[in-house]
């Protein structure tokens, strides 16, 4: 994961009206976080440049920042 002095919150509390940087788990069940900007679209989640909507299921969140790509 990337180093930054945000704290990673519980999923279950993650807006819908920013971009965000999400973990999730991989197929190995290692947790890393995405390396792009996502957004909540009620339960699914969106790649936030694309509007693509993404087959994941993140664990924790934070605000997205320049400095995390």
């Amino acid at each position: 994961m990337h180093s930054s002095s945000a704290e990673w919150l519980p999923v279950a509390s993650a807006p819908s009206d920013r971009e965000l940087e999400v973990c999730v788990l991989d197929y190995d069940g290692m947790v890393h976080a995405l390396m792009f900007p996502c957004h909540r679209d009620g339960a699914e989640w969106v790649d936030h440049a694309g509007s693509r909507h993404l087959d994941i299921q993140p664990t924790h969140w934070r605000r997205w920042t320049q400095s995390a790509n």
